[in-house]
Parts: structure tokens; C-alpha cells; sequence
């Protein structure tokens, strides 16, 4: 008998108490393993990870989570070729396997660096600015993001076995939050591979990661308002999901990836001669074949124009006609099987029920011809092409998770947009288009409707990485069907799993809660020049105070020759006159900037290495001739970076005039060494 695969939990690997489930291979129908989570204890893996797990990642910054991850994904670089292997079992062929693994392991790579570049060195992530609740600034207001004390337990699809769970598992660790995984039984075995080698690299804290092989059993019953739930699947399933009492009644977060009949729409401006033609081809073969269509941002919907609906049925025939079915491991096989037997039968009946308003125009859903398998023992099909009726509402309401499509169409913008809407809410849409007017229309019209809309023509053809493919910087989901989700999408995908909480309170207590100086708390003007101290002995709050300076007029004339900067308002008197704003000649705002960090830089070398950028500019009060001004420099934030001997200083900077009106306030960032002299 074949291995039962195991689950990871409560620290260790957990076999189940009966014979399992037989897993079968995709393309050849021979056993792989078997799988139960019979006597799986689920309580004692929400404690474990409530008691183990939160506690080991909260205390970690997000830049230590993200160093984290990279390391994670460093390592699990390395084993591909293993995951490679098990992969072609689920019927995938290399290049739907680099879509799964890599791009997978990729996503980790991209929140590792967004966590380094875009979140701060601390476990506190401040939403958005301060808010002035009194007249007197003594009272403020600040969202802020922390971690919460819970789970997140992800329950994943079959399709991708690999980057389902690390597309989920990298934003949830980001946000400190233990996770456990739930693969679906058909492709367990793949996860199962990827979840051991991270369990023996000890690269993640204990409690981190753990696997359920098989049923989650009474897991929600185990689940709390601290918890969350992403789930990936059938919206029959996610409906249940919904009217569990863990949701509805114990307010445990549930999101949701559903169903999604994924539409591309050809626009009225493209002809045969056109690349865009070539490219909307291209795009309908691609994803009805990559992963023999498993994929839920697969393109279900071709929606084209009524004068050339023959020729993009002729076109994408004749090349899914070149497309090779068989043995994953081939070379010349650009298909695979779909994930099992039971997979390619709803498939096949998904197709009977379009073909009620559709005419087969490719393929023969009972019949493949296939290259080094046999037919009869894998989860073979042949590409189905579909063409629909007029009035046809089945395949707005029936998604063959396959090699299907359907070709549907339109006659007038509107009429294109209200048919992709029928889909009542899908992952993504593709325009493929060179008329920006007809791409304006459209996309405003299915963008509340989708998750995600690509606009394709020759211009950025090169480097789209086509309709089919999340992306770690953008949001993956869709409304409506498609389940009213969202991930991914940067750090969005990781406060998604943050609460975020309104802190009111004094300057002083904002700044010690937040980690960031805050305008109105206290200042630290010392003896020693903060720009002669290191990362290590800089504080927040650590501020000097400049010497006014004189503005003249001597100083604008030189500058507008010497910038080149000759703008009326700072060279003719007459004109600057008139200007209701200025009344005169005033300073350029650049020159007051300038002005100011003469004022407050030390020139003598030292700990600050560089000034890398101004943030927040803005010029409040012009400054005129024989104005004086003088700044306020005050240490608002420390960032050390874990990579390199310095880290990142942000400065709140603020200038006044000789009334105390302030005149330009912004943010001074700078690269400032750890240690000072450095260490040899």
C-alpha cells in the first residue's frame, strides 16, 4: 500500500489512525499516496498556534519577518527540482509547474522585499496621519495596524498546491499571524513535500506552520473572533463556510476566492492585420491550456465582436490544433492531464450543459489523442472550443473548470460590457485593444465588477505577464461570484490580516505608543548636534534649533540666475505685485529649502552618510525680501536596517519666519551609521 501522507501538528508529525484515501496520478492513474486526518487533535493546533506560534512571530519587526521569509524562500529555491517532480504527477507539465512553484516561491520573494522597503522596522504599522482633535493640538488622533492574537487557517484549492498556500502563507507571517494549511486531498501530496522541507530547514518559528492532510474535521469549531479563514474553492463550499457559526456568530474573518467566469474582450477597433488580433489568440489558447485550464483566472468568456467571431474561432483552432496532449514529463507535450478522473467528468458535464445554447466548434470532450500516456488511464481531455447562441445564458452561469472556452458576441460597447457583467462578479477581465477611447469605456464599465482588469496591446505586450497571472503586488479577487475577497496586493495583503485601531491620546503618549515622534511632544535639544550622533545614539525627539536667517533680495536675484528659475513671481516687481497670493516679490520655495538645510546640516564629516529624499513638502507662507527664517529639525523615526552597517532617519522639519509663522514643513530623510567612528 502506498504512503498515508501526515499532518504537522502541535509540533510534530501526526499519522492518522485508519488507511486513508487513495491519491491518484493525474496522467497515469497509479496510486501515489493515501491520505486521512483521522484522530487529528484540531484543538490542540489552534492552541499550539495561539500559544506557540503567535507568541514566537509577534515579537518580531516586520523587517525580522521579512528576512524571515527570504530565507524561507531561499530554501525552498533549492528543492525544486523535488517539487518539480511530484508536480508532473498532478498531471501539470513544466511550465504549469514553474506557474505553481515558482511563482509561488516568487511571491515570497516579493513580500520579503515589500516588507524590508515598505513597512517600518517595528511591529506597529501607522495607517495614514495624525488627526488634530482640539484646537490646542493636546488631543490627536492615530489609526494604527497591530498584530492579533490569533490564526489564520487557509484551506486551498487543488490546482495549486504550492502557491496557494505560500501566496497566503507569506502576508498572514508578515502580519504575525501562526498559519494552518488545508490542501485539497488531490494535490496534497505536492503540499505536503513543501510544508516538510520547511519544517526540517527550522527557518520558521515553532508554531509558524502547520498542516492538516485531509479533512479539517471540527476545526471551526475551534476558530475565535481573532481568527481567519481563507478559503479558495466552489461557492457551494464558501456558502457553507459563510453559515458556520464560527462566522456568523463567533465573528471569525472569512475570505473568499469563488467561482469566476474570467472574460477577455476583443475591442471593435482590432482587425485580422492587427497584433492585438495575434495577442487576444494568443491570450484564449494560453489559458485554456496552462494547467489544462485549472486556474480560477482562466478565460471562460471570449467576447469578441459579431463580424469577427469566425475568424478568432478559425485562429484559436487552428493553434489549439498544435497543442500536444499527453505525458506531462514530455517535452513536446504542452498539456498535461487535468488533476483527476472525477475532475475531468465535471468538466465533461459543465461542457453538455453549455452545449445546450452553444455549438462545439473544437474538440471532442469524450475523444484525445494523447503522446505518451494512455487516454484511458489519465485525466486526459481535448481542448473545448464553444461558440453561443444568441441569447445563450449558460455560459454566464456555468464555469467548466478545464480546457474550455466559449466564444460569445457583441455589437456595441455597451452590449460588451453588460455581457461580461453577467458573470455577476469575476476575478479578472482582459481588454485587448490599441483605441484608448473604447479602452476608457470599457474598463470603467467592468472594472466594479472585477478584481483585476488588463488592458493588453502591442505597447505592453512584451512585458505583460498575461491575463491569467496574480501578482503579489496587486490585489487577487473579485466581487460578487468571485467571492467578494481580496489578497495579496502588496502590503494590503498583510493589514488585511491586521486589526486596525483609531488610538487617541496626548502628543507625548502618541509618540510613545507609535514609535514615531509626533508634532507637539517633546523636544531634546542637547549640546551634541544629532548629526554627530550614530543610529545607536539617536532618539526620537532628539532635535536642534537653528539660528534665524536674513532672506534677501540679493539671495532670490542670485538664485533665479543661477537655477535658471526666473518665474515673475520672484523677478518682476510689477507683475509679483499684482499676484493676489504674493503682493510682491517673494523667495522661491526651493531657495527657502536650501536656505534651511544650511541652517541646519553639520558639514564636518560624520554618522550621516547621505539625504536620500524629502517627503511632504509643502510651502505654507511665502517668504519675502528681509524675511528671516530659521528651522526646527527633530529626530521622527528610526529605522535600522538588518542588511547593512546604517539604517533610514526621518526628520520633521519645520521653518518659520520672524512672526514664528510657519513658513514650509516636510520630512529630511537620511542614511545615519550605526556606529560612529565606523568600526575597522
Amino acid at each position: 500500500m502506498s504512503p498515508l501522507l501526515e499532518s504537522y501538528a502541535a509540533g510534530a508529525w501526526f499519522r492518522a489512525d485508519d488507511e486513508g484515501t487513495p491519491l491518484l496520478d493525474a496522467a497515469t492513474g497509479e496510486e501515489i499516496a493515501r491520505i486521512s486526518s483521522s484522530g487529528l487533535d484540531t484543538a490542540a493546533m489552534v492552541d499550539y498556534a495561539r500559544r506557540v506560534g503567535g507568541p514566537a512571530i509577534r515579537p518580531l519587526t516586520f523587517h525580522e519577518r521579512a528576512t524571515t521569509l527570504k530565507e524561507l524562500a531561499l530554501m525552498l529555491n533549492q528543492h525544486k527540482d523535488e517539487f518539480y517532480a511530484l508536480s508532473a504527477r498532478t498531471g501539470a507539465t513544466k511550465r504549469d509547474s514553474a506557474v505553481d512553484i515558482d511563482g509561488g516561491i516568487g511571491t515570497m520573494f516579493s513580500y520579503a522585499s515589500k516588507g524590508k522597503r515598505e513597512l517600518p522596522n517595528d511591529v506597529v504599522y501607522l495607517d495614514g496621519s495624525v488627526e488634530q482633535l482640539g484646537r490646542g493640538g493636546t488631543f490627536l488622533g492615530q489609526h494604527v495596524y497591530t498584530s492579533r492574537p490569533g490564526v489564520a487557517v487557509q484551506i486551498n484549492a487543488f490546482n495549486f498546491p504550492v502557491w496557494g498556500m505560500l501566496e497566503k502563507l507569506a502576508p498572514a507571517f508578515l502580519a504575525g499571524l501562526p498559519t494552518i494549511v488545508k490542501p485539497a486531498s488531490q494535490t496534497a501530496y505536492l503540499t505536503e513535500a513543501v510544508v516538510r522541507r520547511i519544517v526540517e530547514s527550522g527557518i520558521l518559528p515553532e508554531g509558524a506552520l502547520q498542516l492538516i492532510s485531509g479533512s479539517v474535521g471540527d476545526l471551526l469549531a475551534m476558530l475565535d473572533a481573532q481568527d481567519s479563514v481563507s478559503f479558495t474553492g466552489s461557492a457551494a463550499t464558501a456558502d457553507l463556510l459563510r453559515r458556520d457559526p464560527a462566522v456568523q456568530e463567533r465573528g471569525v474573518r472569512l475570505q473568499v476566492e469563488a467561482d469566476s467566469l474570467n472574460a477577455s474582450v476583443l475591442g471593435t477597433d482590432v482587425t485580422t492585420e492587427d497584433p492585438e488580433f495575434d495577442l487576444f489568440v494568443k491570450g484564449v489558447v494560453a489559458e485554456m491550456t496552462v494547467k489544462a485550464g485549472q486556474k480560477c483566472t482562466a478565460i471562460r468568456r471570449a467576447i469578441v465582436p459579431e463580424p469577427m467571431a469566425d475568424a478568432v474561432i478559425a485562429a484559436v483552432s487552428a493553434r489549439l490544433a498544435r497543442t500536444v496532449v499527453g505525458d506531462p514529463t514530455d517535452e513536446q507535450v504542452r498539456m498535461g492531464a487535468l488533476a483527476s478522473l472525477g475532475q475531468r467528468e465535471e468538466v465533461r458535464r459543465a461542457v453538455a450543459t453549455l452545449r445546450r445554447s452553444s455549438d462545439l466548434v473544437f474538440g471532442d470532450p469524450d475523444h484525445v489523442e494523447v503522446v505518451g500516456a494512455d487516454a484511458a488511464a489519465g485525466a486526459f481531455l481535448s481542448p473545448i472550443l464553444l461558440r453561443a447562441h444568441e441569447g445563450a445564458e449558460e455560459p454566464h452561469d456555468v464555469e467548466p473548470f478545464g480546457p474550455v472556452s466559449t466564444v460569445i458576441t457583441y455589437r456595441t460597447v455597451e452590449e460588451a460590457i453588460a455581457l461580461t457583467a453577467r458573470g455577476r462578479g469575476s476575478l479578472v477581465a482582459s481588454v485587448v485593444t490599441h483605441d484608448p477611447v473604447f479602452a476608457r469605456e470599457i474598463v470603467l464599465g467592468l472594472a466594479p465588477w472585477h478584481g483585476r482588469v488588463l488592458v493588453l496591446d502591442r505597447d505592453d505586450a512584451a512585458e505583460s505577464t498575461g491575463h491569467g497571472s496574480p501578482l503579489p503586488m496587486l490585489v487577487h479577487g473579485g466581487p460578487g461570484r468571485a467571492g467578494g475577497g481580496e489578497e495579496l496586493g502588496g502590503i494590503r495583503g498583510v493589514l488585511h490580516h491586521m486589526q486596525r485601531t483609531a488610538v487617541q491620546a496626548s502628543p507625548d503618549m502618541m509618540t510613545a505608543i507609535t514609535g514615531r515622534w509626533t508634532t507637539g511632544s517633546a523636544r531634546r535639544v542637547e549640546d551634541v548636534h544629532p548629526f554627530r550622533k550614530s543610529l545607536r545614539e539617536l532618539r526620537i525627539g532628539d532635535s536642534i534649533v537653528s539660528e534665524p536667517r536674513t532672506v534677501t533680495l540679493a539671495d532670490i536675484d542670485h538664485f533665479a540666475d543661477f537655477t535658471g528659475d526666473r518665474f515673475y513671481a520672484h523677478t518682476d516687481p510689477e507683475s509679483a505685485a499684482k499676484n493676489p497670493l504674493f503682493g510682491g516679490i517673494v523667495a522661491h520655495g526651493y531657495l527657502v529649502v536650501s536656505l534651511a538645510a544650511g541652517l541646519f546640516v553639520d558639514p564636518d564629516p560624520g554618522p550621516v552618510l547621505a539625504n536620500f529624499g524629502v517627503d511632504g513638502l509643502r510651502f505654507l507662507t511665502p517668504v519675502k525680501a528681509d524675511d528671516s527664517i530659521r528651522v526646527t529639525l527633530t529626530v521622527k523615526q528610526i529605522t535600522p536596517r538588518s542588511s547593512a552597517d546604517y539604517g533610514e532617519v526621518r526628520w520633521d522639519a519645520v521653518v518659520v519666519n520672524q512672526d514664528d509663522e510657519p513658513v514650509a514643513t516636510y520630512d529630511v530623510l537620511t542614511l545615519v551609521a550605526k556606529e560612529w567612528p565606523p568600526a575597522v
